[in-house]
């Protein structure tokens, strides 16, 4: 595994780790459970040269959609769900009960919550993206504060 650490001027410094099949963790400083770097990881600024650009341009609010490399593991449930999640677009909101009729499973809302707070790649997957059916901000693993931060980043990129 390869690691590096990314600053954002909008929710601290973000800990991206990454492999040759792609993208496998992005840890906020704010988590409860930070990523763990492990002896023997390499530390490798130059690997994430693209991920930062693209990070970087979307802080700044001149990128919409990620194109990078991701290598997220976990359950075929969790691969759905995360695939659905990088469907919703940038700027919008949607509920845990959308995700679950996105994948065809319109009675799994609790398991899409589930799966949802296992996302090893939040930003680049999308899971800030995701409110409650009424409305309110829920739980994120960088804290509701950085979850709503990155919400009204977005509204305020968004042209009109």
């Amino acid at each position: 595994m390869i690691y590096d650490y990314f600053n954002t001027h909008v929710i601290g410094t973000l800990t991206l780790v990454a492999d040759s099949e792609g993208l496998r963790h992005i840890g906020f400083e704010s988590a409860r459970r930070p990523v763990p770097i492990l002896s023997g990881w390499k530390h490798d600024a130059a690997f994430f040269k693209a991920a930062k650009n693209q990070l970087r341009a979307y802080f700044n609010g001149e990128l919409q959609q990620f194109d990078l490399p991701l290598a997220p593991l976990g359950t075929a449930f969790q691969q759905s769900v995360w695939r659905a999640l990088r469907k919703i677009p940038y700027g919008a909101v949607v509920s845990y009960r959308w995700v679950a009729e996105q994948i065809n499973n319109p009675k799994a809302v609790r398991a899409v919550g589930g799966a949802n707070a296992r996302n090893p790649l939040p930003i680049v997957v999308p899971c800030h993206r995701v409110i409650g059916s009424d409305g309110e901000l829920t739980g994120f693993g960088g804290g509701l504060d950085v979850k709503q931060r990155l919400i009204e980043l977005e509204k305020s990129k968004m042209p009109g």
